[in-house]
């Protein structure tokens, strides 16, 4: 009984039979390796996905930053919120085609409950219980599918795109239409003459209409097209104008100088002059309104009418009131004239002058002491200027000694090269030279015989005596 006892239990332990179960282990059991399975599952396809979303979601990257540089070129006036939800629609498209791409590769929970097995080494526990034929193995704590994340290649694609995506946002371009190509400069000449009526308009000091009729005629070749601008007829009645410019400029502020010129005469020498010189005087100053009245430039219309209504013959009326702010207003206006052609203004007196007084440069100081600066200059403190304007001096380049090559291979040498220098002395032969005087005997020569009466023949002989008798 106990062997019969002992082969019934064994047999009931037997493949194909197991003890029985209670209901709710053997439910919590299959719940657990069942949601095991499908978290696998779930991870495998989304691995799938990721690995097909990769390779589009970078071209997408490099042809979005380019569309959307495109974009914000052609339409300056959209909101970077409006062209990041474009990009995020587009993306989300492209995710949903990829993932029903994917889905042809996607795993289900019952493939994963085999790879669990099969990494785990269960030995087809999982598969006999999901088919009936075994019982659920009991829950263990770490469920290991034999899966790991390659992050370096999981998170290159969508780091790659973001990137592109940004710079296709954030980089600075320029709208379509603003980039023009800038109108060539204008001449010179143009921008002088321009400046000079502006000057003189707003001092006031030259009658409207001149101004009005000179810029009138540089307006007429400011509308010239572009490529006439510097053409030889342009410069010419550009030259002309401004040479008629500077001309009745000159004029004016002469006669005006002129004019008080002859006025503070009349008033220093008033007494003690005679009446031809007063004559004079007064003449000078009815030349000099003349002047002012006879060109196209005239002065200012309320101090013309001031000269005119100006008695001289009468200087008795005149207080020294009078005369003197006159000269004043003549003073004023030439001063103005002087102003508006622009004369005194040299860079090269910015370019020499400090920033305030300082100590010199050269032998002498500046007016502060302790300062430094460039200095005022002065007969006995030096020339002023900064000598280290042009910069520092460059350091002097030493050449050295010259020295020769030695020609080290003498098989190549051609004729004519020079092989060697050496240092060496003449060969001089001191002793006497002799002439034959009849026969074999010689004798010393004598004078101009030791040198070259035994050199020459008999005819170059008389030729030379006959030259020096």
């Amino acid at each position: 009984m106990k062997i019969t006892g002992s082969f019934r239990v064994a047999f009931a332990c037997g493949p194909g039979n197991f003890p029985a179960m209670t209901s709710g282990a053997e439910t919590s059991n299959r719940e657990h390796w069942q949601t095991q399975a499908r978290q696998v599952a779930r991870r495998v396809n989304l691995a799938w996905w990721l690995e097909t979303l990769s390779v589009p979601l970078l071209i997408a990257g490099i042809a979005g930053a380019a569309g959307l540089l495109v974009v914000r070129r052609e339409f300056p006036h959209l909101a970077p919120w409006q062209l990041a939800a474009a990009i995020g629609g587009l993306m989300s498209v492209l995710a949903l085609g990829c993932w029903a791409w994917a889905v042809r590769k996607f795993e289900q929970p019952a493939q994963s409950m085999v790879r669990i097995e099969a990494a785990m080494r269960l030995r087809n526990a999982l598969s006999a219980a999901l088919a009936g034929v075994a019982p659920w193995p009991a829950p263990v704590a770490k469920v290991d599918a034999g899966l790991r994340w390659q992050w370096s290649r999981l998170l290159v694609p969508p780091l790659g795109a973001l990137v592109l995506f940004a710079a296709g946002l954030w980089l600075p371009i320029s709208a379509l239409g603003t980039n023009t190509v800038a109108p060539p400069e204008q001449p010179q000449a143009w921008k002088k003459l321009g400046s000079e009526l502006d000057r003189l308009t707003k001092e006031e000091v030259v009658d409207e209409k001149y101004l009005e009729e000179t810029r009138k005629k540089l307006d007429e070749l400011k509308a010239q097209a572009e490529e006439q601008w510097f053409s030889h007829s342009s410069l010419e009645a550009t030259d002309s104008l401004k040479k008629a410019h500077e001309s009745e400029a000159a004029r004016v502020e002469r006669e005006l100088g002129r004019a008080e010129k002859a006025l503070g005469d009349l008033e220093k020498n008033a007494g003690s002059s005679n009446q031809a010189e007063k004559n004079r005087m007064m003449e000078e100053f009815d030349q000099a309104l003349q002047g002012l009245q006879n060109g196209a430039m005239k002065p200012n219309p309320a101090l013309l009418e001031q000269m005119k209504q100006l008695d001289l013959k009468d200087m008795a009326k005149l207080t020294p009131e009078q005369l003197e702010q006159m000269r004043e207003n003549l003073k004023k206006n030439a001063e103005a004239m002087k102003a508006a052609k622009g004369e005194g203004e040299d860079w090269s007196d910015e370019l020499l002058a400090g920033d305030g007084d300082g100590q010199g440069k050269g032998e002498g100081d500046g007016k502060g002491e302790g300062k430094d600066g460039v200095g005022k200059g002065g007969v006995d403190r030096g020339p002023g200027h900064d000598p280290s304007v042009l910069g520092a001096e460059k350091d002097k380049v030493g050449i050295g000694k010259l020295t020769g090559l030695d020609a080290k291979d003498l098989s190549r040498s051609t004729p004519g090269d020079l092989l060697e220098l050496q240092d060496g002395q003449h060969e001089v032969d001191k002793s006497p030279s002799r002439v034959s005087q009849g026969g074999n005997t010689e004798a010393t020569g004598k004078g101009g015989d030791r040198v070259w009466r035994d050199a020459l023949d008999p005819a170059e002989q008389r030729a030379l005596k006959r030259f020096f008798e």
